[in-house]
């Protein structure tokens, strides 16, 4: 009760005291912060994903800007040598408004990140963008298929006919990469399952099919069951240490996080970052209230 209570009352207080609950789970409002971040990490034995935060823009000429200040944020982190790659949401360049002008900015950042050797992971949205997103990711891995990867959220009902339709796209020499979430978007029950244990059983089937048909999985959980299933499938099939990793939030469950690490296995932390921080908390902890209490926990016994 009381996680919900703080979730759902702070998109009503000031930024200031939002800032108190967002600042162990966002990097800051700028690129140096979000450079400093990453660098802590990697100093940890973290690889790191980094995202400017911004979602479901309104007016599509925000997509160019939107483009641009990731063109920069790639160099910028080439250049100062963070081990990491980068998310983007679709709706940040317009899906939904221009599907077209959206597939020309990411297709221009995922070159960007190409021409560095490095990675575009395309974050999966709601349920009314995922056939976009999919459609979107087609496109990019025909032109880049070890440069771009996808996320799936293991709540949808639709998930695992997903992973069955985009299993033609893998080859050995080109393996598949996806990361694989609960789902953190409010959806009616005839979308996603709604039960803890139901999201739970799908998530490690997902998983188990990743690894039966040589996926690269990104296991993206901070749930210390899923983590003992991952664990207990690497050993039934025996699964390389290269060939899977793990990923956490930022500035959420850390010693969690150092354990893993510490097991040898590899650790990818999410780096949100941007001007746009507040939309981003406070959807994100009223949609997962759970939250709440890791963050308090990070605020006191992790800074």
């Amino acid at each position: 009760m009381f996680n919900r209570f703080i979730a759902a009352t702070l998109p009503l207080m000031p930024q200031r005291v939002v800032w108190l609950f967002s600042r162990s789970y966002i990097a800051g409002d700028n690129l140096e912060a979000a450079m400093a971040a990453c660098r802590a990490l990697n100093a940890l034995g973290a690889k790191t994903t980094i995202d400017i935060l911004g979602e479901f823009i309104q007016d599509i000429q925000a997509a160019e800007k939107n483009r641009d200040e990731y063109l920069a944020l790639i160099d910028t982190a080439q250049q100062s040598g963070i081990d990491g790659n980068y998310s983007v949401k679709p709706t940040m360049f317009g899906l939904l408004i221009d599907a077209e002008a959206c597939y020309r900015h990411i297709h221009d950042i995922v070159a960007k990140a190409a021409g560095y050797g490095n990675f575009i992971r395309i974050d999966m949205e709601d349920s009314a963008c995922v056939d976009r997103e999919i459609d979107l990711f087609r496109r990019l891995h025909a032109e880049y298929p070890c440069h771009v990867g996808l996320a799936v959220q293991a709540y949808l009902r639709r998930s695992r006919a997903d992973l069955d339709s985009l299993v033609d796209l893998h080859t050995p020499a080109t393996p598949l990469n996806l990361r694989l979430c609960k789902g953190i978007y409010a959806e009616p029950w005839r979308v996603a399952f709604q039960r803890h244990d139901e999201i739970n059983d799908h998530f490690l089937e997902d998983l188990e099919f990743m690894f039966q048909n040589g996926i690269y999985p990104g296991i993206a959980t901070h749930d210390r069951d899923l983590i003992d299933g991952a664990h207990s499938l690497i050993d039934t099939y025996q699964v390389p240490t290269d060939r899977y990793e793990f990923q956490m939030l930022y500035g959420v469950t850390p010693e969690l996080r150092r354990t893993i690490i510490e097991a040898g296995h590899t650790m990818r932390v999410y780096v949100p970052y941007g001007r746009h921080w507040f939309g981003y908390a406070t959807r994100r902890l009223k949609e997962n209230p759970k939250l709440v209490s890791s963050i308090v926990h990070s605020m006191l016994f992790n800074r």
